[in-house]
């Protein structure tokens, strides 16, 4: 690429002109769908945290066990 402030123009702008065609491709989710992703992602991470809260629960059980 060249040190020349025109050529950086020229790069920049037919940049911006992908970036913006490349953005009305996107579909984005109707609310519902959100929502519903949202939510399953909330009920995901909270079964997530019980497990690994159990574990840690036995493993310091164990540890206190071990180490007197």
């Amino acid at each position: 690429m060249n040190w020349n402030p025109v050529s950086w123009y020229s790069v920049s702008v037919q940049f911006l002109s992908d970036v913006r065609a490349e953005y009305r491709k996107v579909t984005w989710p109707s609310r519902k769908e959100a929502i519903a992703g949202t939510i399953g992602v909330v009920v995901l991470v909270a079964i997530m945290t019980g497990v690994l809260s159990l574990v840690d629960l036995v493993l310091s059980s164990v540890i206190q066990l071990i180490l007197p």
